[in-house]
């Protein structure tokens, strides 16, 4: 995935793993649609940075 990907919210350390993984819980369709996708941006990206929208008030 891209570098994106570190401030995503959907992007948890998990333990099992030992390592951080995109924790959206997509089927093989959707999973291969979203790694041959053209477009730079995830579809299920959401910004992780709890403090944006206060930033965004001030």
């Amino acid at each position: 995935m891209s570098n994106a990907c570190d401030t995503c919210a959907n992007y948890e350390y998990d333990e099992d793993y030992e390592g951080y993984v995109c924790q959206m819980n997509l089927d093989e369709d959707e999973w291969y649609r979203l790694m041959t996708d053209k477009r730079q941006g995830c579809p299920y990206y959401r910004n992780g940075d709890e403090y944006a929208v206060v930033r965004h008030q001030i």
